[in-house]
């Protein structure tokens, strides 16, 4: 994860929540989005005795900034 500076933190979008939760989630601790970042999350499978790797999944983070960093 990122380092944290003073009024940013990450938030991930975890396995079993929605988007809109994820954000919902964000507002409740005080934070609004400013930036989206997605990574691919990838496996490897054996096909044909040979390694192969394929997508399986993507990871969501938000990264958040205080609404009032002040107070």
């Amino acid at each position: 994860m990122a380092k944290k500076t003073k009024g940013k933190q990450n938030f991930v979008v975890m396995e079993n929540e929605t988007i809109d939760q994820c954000l919902d989630r964000m507002k409740s601790e005080g934070y609004i989005p400013t930036r989206r970042m997605e990574e691919p999350i990838f496996q490897e499978v054996e096909r044909n005795g040979k390694k192969e790797v394929e997508p399986c999944g993507r990871k969501i983070v938000f990264e958040g900034r205080l609404m009032n960093p002040e107070g």
